[in-house]
């Protein structure tokens, strides 16, 4: 194992660049899927109106995260025992195989009721490695970075997530040039999935070269065994129900306007604003290019700050603005009315995003923080998260898609509340505390 007590800067600048291409790399995978659902949603499920095809889709994309509780637990408990290197070089191939899966998948008319089973299986695969990528590429950039800038490069997680987003829609809107919408429906939506197996690929080389953090390492050098059948268990991870209760509080209203801002945004400006599919991809596109760029400056401000503050923002702002964003964004009559829109929201939601990994890893002890960080975290991700664009077409179906606004509303104010009562962890992290 890599040890890093010879970390100099530019060891450590290139150990956080390996394991963010790595996350890039995931959640482009990951995004494919929500970006270019529009297009095969027929494919695997013929027959019935868009909103119906859409809500299929949307109920498969949420069965992906119900998988993500699981690979946070494997994958968490996997980081603890044998490193987060060895875990981030894992969830990277499993992210490989559900891509390649889709990409090759033949359609409901060629296999009838196993392409969609296939597509199931898929995802399955695809929701254990991001569930199990989120608590360990939270730990290893908040472990390797420096105590002073630990915010700033943490919330790089998320501008390697946005920009997998980005990358996503890039393909998007590169193949809505280059092929007519009936090409894409028969097979062009099967070329991101191929793209994103490759690119799997050339990320497992780049996390070869990382190096181990230094917490973990020290904590190895307890080499005894009751130290390491403590590492990375459920028994110790029960022992902080505290920290447990503070991840899924924090976690939950973040998450469901993360995903309403980024993901469900693109189907909701074409399903209900009646933007076109490429208005919508531009609108989605240019916004989030913004937010990825926000990620770091309000890091930033968290290590001169504090976390706290900036997560009390971010629950009073998105308690407030939320139903007039989303009652306005409905009856937008232009793109460049809805892009700032959307980029107002997604402003707002920084103050969630850019910190959330830092702060859920400065909660918990070196022995168990990737468990602590990556299960709790996916089990709120999978009910808020997960199920936000089949709640809020749900809504729609049934001609109440205004009670999906107050929702995330309700949610987000939940999670002010949990804001309000946990400690700065920036003043008391537990990183800090680890072994020297």
């Amino acid at each position: 194992m890599a040890a890093t007590r010879e970390l100099t800067p530019a060891r450590r600048l290139r150990s956080i660049f390996s394991g963010s291409v790595g996350n890039l790399v995931e959640w482009y995978d990951w995004y494919v899927y929500a970006a270019f659902s529009l297009y095969f949603a027929e494919v695997f499920f013929p027959g019935g109106d868009r909103t119906s095809q859409l809500l299929k889709t949307a109920a498969i994309f949420a069965v992906g995260f119900l998988m993500r509780p699981l690979g946070g637990w494997l994958l968490g408990r996997y980081a603890d025992r044998h490193g987060r290197k060895a875990a981030l070089l894992l969830s990277v191939w499993m992210m490989c195989s559900g891509s390649l899966l889709i990409a090759l998948t033949p359609g409901y008319a060629s296999i009838g009721i196993a392409a969609p089973v296939l597509l199931v299986l898929a995802r399955l695969l695809q929701g254990l490695s991001v569930g199990g990528e989120y608590g360990t590429s939270a730990t290893y950039l908040s472990e390797m970075a420096s105590r002073e800038h630990r915010g700033f490069w943490s919330s790089f997680q998320y501008v390697t997530l946005v920009l997998g987003h980005l990358l996503a829609l890039g393909v998007l809107l590169s193949l809505q040039q280059l092929l007519d919408a009936e090409q894409l429906r028969a097979w062009g939506w099967r070329i991101p999935f191929a793209i994103g197996a490759l690119a799997a690929l050339a990320a497992l080389w780049l996390r070869r070269t990382m190096l181990e953090t230094e917490s973990f390492v020290r904590s190895e050098a307890d080499g005894s065994p009751a130290h390491q059948r403590r590492q990375g268990t459920l028994r110790l991870l029960l022992r902080h129900p505290r920290a447990l209760l503070s991840v899924v509080g924090l976690t939950m209203g973040g998450t469901l306007a993360f995903y309403t801002y980024t993901t469900y945004v693109h189907k909701f400006l074409v399903n209900s604003a009646g933007l076109s599919s490429e208005s919508a991809a531009r609108v989605n596109a240019g916004t989030l290019f913004a937010y990825m760029l926000l990620q770091p400056l309000v890091g930033a401000l968290s290590d001169r700050i504090g976390r706290r503050p900036v997560l009390i923002a971010f629950g009073v702002l998105g308690t407030l603005l939320t139903v007039p964003i989303l009652d306005r964004l409905q009856t937008v009559q232009t793109a460049g009315e809805a892009f700032w829109l959307v980029l107002l929201a997604l402003a707002v939601v920084s103050g969630y995003t850019a910190i959330n990994a830092v702060v859920k890893a400065e909660l918990f002890p070196v022995e168990v923080r990737a468990l602590g960080v990556g299960l709790p975290y996916a089990l709120t991700v999978a009910i808020f998260g997960g199920s936000a664009e089949y709640i809020a077409l749900w809504f729609k179906q049934h001609g109440i898609e205004r009670g999906f606004y107050w929702y995330v509303t309700a949610c987000i104010a939940c999670s002010l509340l949990v804001y309000l009562w946990m400690p700065d962890t920036r003043r008391h992290s537990r990183i800090d505390q680890d072994p020297a």
